[in-house]
């Protein structure tokens, strides 16, 4: 279901115009023998939006997500990010986008630094820009005081702020968070839903929740999934009530 690009946001004034979407799905549909993971997604996302993928576990979110970052390929239909085919453009892609899955794996005998340090060289950041980057990077998500440390040794919080950090160490034009509270504490989702909400217009941000009041608090506008289907899009500012449509869809 596609929406209006003249639609508002609470955040428009940190949205850049742009004619092409930052992510389009037309028609996309993932299967698996006779299962249908997803089906016929028409979708298009904002450049520097915060957008929220809603729905329960097993209703598709983390499919187009994998389609997105490459990991699967659609059965049918176009998927275009930053105006590149997912298929036809896999690496472009891939180099415009930051992923963190659910599970994020980290090296857990590498220190943080060494380990943004290996993520940024495999993300193509020059080496004489290495040093900058990881600096960067450091500062912006709070991690100067654990990035001598082993990842092993890492908290909860920590660990996902570092993979947050290799999705972010090539200044990627898109960042995927595939359930980036999911396992935190009520203050560490309080300081990553403030972490998302810093990158967007900078950053178009897609995130997947099952958490309503995650989706209501962090995203400009959320979309709800339900058995690989869309059921409908709307905006947060005119969302008063997202329990309640969320509970009309499904």
């Amino acid at each position: 279901m596609a929406t209006s690009a003249t639609d508002a946001t609470p955040h428009d004034a940190l949205i850049p115009v742009d004619d092409a979407p930052a992510i389009s799905a037309v028609n996309v549909s993932k299967r698996y023998g006779s299962i249908s993971a997803l089906e016929g997604l028409t979708l298009d996302i904002r450049a520097g939006e915060v957008f929220g993928l809603l729905g329960p576990n097993g209703s598709g979110k983390t499919t187009f997500i994998r389609l997105l970052a490459g990991y699967l390929l659609p059965s049918a239909g176009s998927l275009q990010v930053a105006g590149y085919d997912v298929i036809s453009d896999s690496l472009t892609v891939r180099r415009r986008i930051g992923y963190v899955p659910e599970a994020a794996p980290l090296y857990r005998d590498m220190r943080v630094g060494e380990f943004l340090a290996f993520m940024a060289r495999l993300r193509g950041v020059p080496e004489r820009n290495l040093k900058g980057a990881v600096e960067r990077i450091v500062d912006q998500l709070a991690l100067s005081d654990v990035v001598d440390k082993p990842t092993r040794a890492l908290s909860r919080g920590y660990r996902q702020r570092t993979a947050l950090a290799q999705a972010l160490i090539h200044d990627p034009d898109i960042l995927i968070l595939d359930e980036p509270t999911n396992g935190l504490d009520p203050r560490q989702i309080i300081e990553m839903r403030q972490l998302i909400r810093s990158l967007a217009g900078r950053h178009t941000v897609l995130m997947s929740s099952h958490i309503l009041n995650e989706v209501e608090k962090t995203c400009d506008r959320v979309a709800v999934l339900l058995n690989g289907r869309l059921l409908g899009v709307r905006r947060m500012a005119d969302t008063p009530e997202l329990e309640a449509w969320f509970l009309s869809l499904t």
